[in-house]
């Protein structure tokens, strides 16, 4: 359909059937099987009797394909418009092959490689039919205590931009800009805006930030993620400067709208609009349905607010009224640039043409690569990694047979096909060579509040604990290296996983204490969601392989890093604190008055702490590897440049170490002086190269003048003339090479 008709289509639609467009719900209020109401879930959410279900425009988190062909078939005999529904579902970074998590993705500065996995995403999901999914999430975050960061891009404004580009054009496809092609789905930016910027890291807390802060940070991944093409934008749960997301005009409309010029389907997070009402934004369900259309917010999940309450209040006021066509329209716009109204059973093959491409050997080998890339090597004293083959190794530790390792936004993972630590050294070791025990609990006896299911993974009688730890030590004392796999359990990230004290459990620490008096190497494999704080441990291991979440493919990717298969080339997308009280840190701060100079400034009138040092005990962009990357010959073809033109900054990275590898090459600039305060450092190019033993690549990076503009207070975007400090380096810490150029209105004659 074109447009016209599509409003000719609105027109026809009653006002019910026009605010059933606008309903998101689960599939468990729809009975498919004797073609009848569920009333549980109705009254559950408060719908009222007048409500009817077949009005609904989209299901929620309805990820059966035969039960999707028969809640659409069903849908359709009831509709007399024939309206298909729309079936959206949280599938974060994999559907049944499940990648690493987001935070780790980032970490491996492949965004061509996390584009493939996030098409392997959506071949899988269109398989089972689903339409839209909620990602990316690309909130910025700079707090590692917010549950969160496991779904985020991280700490920095480009890796974020360049994370949503690349999913989006993976998930729903970079070619024709109206319709989403076969085997791709709607992709939702989220979640508009700040998420991440929680004050003090608990989930769902209040936002406070100066609007400078806004735009030049946290604004632009979502900005990239829309002019990829993203069909859907979804609201964030915050406030931000004391006005819900949900309900805040000036950021839907007037930034959205206008200022990102996004012209998709506003979404509300879940039962977000009905929080209008807790927040204190909206004085009953009345206010907040009024609020939240006049903020352009389309679609109302998972709450009776539009249901209940819109039709009276478009039937009292023109202006609304226009304002829920307009919403429709953009719904009914996204079903027709998928195609459901010629096919409503979109990407459900009938089972003669059915080839099944979920979890196949292709999809399983990007997910391994992937997770090879993203797994960081924090430490390596004394090459103490990678493992050789006639060491007789001791795996200890809760992770060493763990399948949980998919995180915990894999709700369509299933951990049975996941591959252990175990397996994946199997594959790779002579057995005999291989001893494994538990060693510890994953979870400490007195835990935070997790999900019952978890419950078994804690300790029931102090004399379990010895007699694991027994063990442990007993196998430890027999081999030549310990590898030890630790972390925190995959509920104590994610949504609602906020921790004051992001650390290793105890019953863990303990462990690592006791093996670390053996006098020998201990390698560390870390899972988890979030940058723990290692400062306790980090000095007892020989190395630490930071493994975060790494998904279906866990033991054979880690396994092969272990062992040299694949050599580590990861780099920090987050800062690693050294403590509790560093948090928020990040690498591009603005600049202070009275900085601390260096380390061992002792005067105490500067920005620092008395009680621990200033630096983070790994900074953003930091990353090992086997081999050794000499960089030389750094040169600048001028040292000033105009608006229009560019400045050629080269260099040669040589590989002079054993291994082949690959490098991440960074570029970052200081702005010098500017109307408004600057940070430190801004990362604003890099490059990640593949070189053999030996090999040497010549670089270049060409800096322009859109890497100097900045948001100034009026809303424009533009650089100032003045000084810039190039820095070029391994990460944002060590500063290889240090250049000053000048942007001048003209050169001098």
């Amino acid at each position: 359909m074109n447009n016209e008709m599509l409003r000719k289509k609105v027109d026809q639609l009653t006002i019910q059937e026009k605010i059933g467009q606008l309903i998101q719900l689960t599939g468990n209020f729809f009975d498919t099987h004797n073609d009848s109401v569920v009333t549980g879930p109705q009254k559950k959410i408060g719908l009222s009797r007048s409500y009817q279900i077949n009005n609904t425009g989209s299901i929620l988190n309805t990820v059966d394909k035969q039960q999707i062909r028969e809640m659409q078939r069903t849908h359709l005999l009831k509709s007399t418009h024939k309206i298909p529904l729309l079936f959206m579902a949280d599938i974060i970074y994999g559907f049944k092959t499940i990648f690493p998590i987001p935070l780790a993705q980032t970490c491996s500065w492949n965004f061509p490689l996390i584009e493939e996995s996030a098409t392997v995403l959506a071949k899988e999901c269109y398989e089972a039919g689903i339409h839209v999914t909620f990602a990316p999430m690309v909130d910025l975050v700079r707090d590692p205590r917010w549950g969160r960061v496991m779904e985020a891009p991280g700490e920095d404004t480009l890796l974020g931009e360049c994370y949503a580009e690349s999913m989006v054009n993976g998930i729903q496809g970079n070619g024709d800009a109206q319709h989403i092609p076969k085997g791709k789905l709607a992709a939702c930016i989220k979640h508009f805006a700040a998420y991440g910027a929680a004050v003090a890291g608990r989930e769902y807390n209040s936002v406070d930030m100066s609007e400078s802060m806004l735009r030049n940070f946290f604004l632009p991944s979502y900005a990239k993620g829309i002019e990829a093409g993203a069909k859907l934008v979804m609201t964030a749960f915050n406030t931000l400067n004391g006005i819900p997301c949900t309900g805040n005009k000036w950021l839907n409309r007037d930034m959205l709208r206008d200022t990102l010029h996004f012209d998709g389907v506003l979404i509300s997070d879940y039962a977000a609009i009905d929080e209008l009402i807790t927040h204190g934004y909206a004085e009953n369900q009345t206010s907040a349905a009024k609020q939240a259309l006049l903020a352009g917010v389309d679609i109302d999940m998972k709450t009776a607010v539009y249901a209940n309450k819109l039709e009276k209040l478009v039937k009292q006021n023109q202006d609304l009224h226009a304002l829920l066509d307009e919403a429709v329209l953009r719904v009914l716009m996204l079903k027709n640039d998928l195609g459901l109204f010629d096919d409503p059973y979109r990407g459900i093959q009938t089972e003669e043409d059915i080839t099944n491409t979920i979890l196949s050997k292709e999809h399983k080998e990007t997910a391994l690569k992937l997770a090879e890339e993203s797994i960081v090597l924090l430490k390596n004293n004394n090459h103490t990694l990678p493992l050789s083959r006639n060491q007789k190794v001791a795996l200890i530790g809760p992770y060493a047979e763990e399948k949980a390792t998919l995180g915990f936004w894999a709700i369509t993972g299933d951990e049975a096909d996941t591959i252990t630590l175990k397996d994946g050294l199997h594959a790779l070791l002579d057995t005999s060579c291989l001893s494994v025990a538990r060693g510890a609990y994953l979870l400490d006896k007195h835990t935070e509040n997790l999900y019952d299911k978890y419950n078994d993974k804690l300790p029931v009688e102090s004399e379990d604990e010895e007699t694991l730890l027994e063990e442990a030590i007993a196998i430890a004392k027999t081999s030549d290296i310990i590898v030890l796999a630790v972390g925190e359990n995959t509920y104590q990230s994610g949504e609602g996983g906020s921790r004051t004290n992001p650390v290793l459990p105890a019953t863990q620490l303990r462990l690592i204490n006791a093996l670390s008096t053996l006098a020998k190497p201990i390698v560390l494999v870390v899972y988890g969601g979030r940058p723990l704080i290692l400062t306790e441990v980090e000095e007892k291991v020989s190395a630490i392989l930071y493994a975060w979440f790494p998904g279906t493919m866990n033991g054979l990717a880690v396994a092969n890093l272990l062992t040299g298969k694949a050599n580590p080339s990861a780099k920090l997308s987050m800062t690693f604190p050294r403590s509790v009280g560093q948090i928020p840190i990040y690498y591009n701060e603005l600049r202070t008055g009275r900085p601390q100079l260096d380390e061992e400034n002792t005067h105490r009138f500067a920005s620092r702490y008395i009680d621990q040092s200033n630096l983070p005990l790994y900074p953003f962009g930091f990353g090992k590897s086997y081999t050794h990357f000499q960089y030389s010959d750094f040169r600048l073809n001028q040292e000033e440049m105009t608006k229009n033109e560019q400045i050629k900054v080269t260099l040669t990275v040589k590989n002079t170490g054993s291994y082949s590898g690959k490098e991440i090459v960074q570029l970052y600039i200081c702005d010098k002086v500017a109307s408004i305060t600057r940070p430190v450092k801004l990362l604003k190019a890099f490059k990640k190269i593949d070189l053999k033993v030996g090999e040497s690549q010549r670089i270049e990076f060409e800096i322009d003048n859109n890497m100097l503009k900045f948001y100034h207070p009026d809303g424009s975007f533009d650089s100032e003339h003045g000084d810039f400090d190039i820095f070029i380096g391994k990460d944002s810490a060590e500063h290889l090479f240090k250049r000053r150029i000048r942007l001048v209105s003209k050169h001098n004659t």
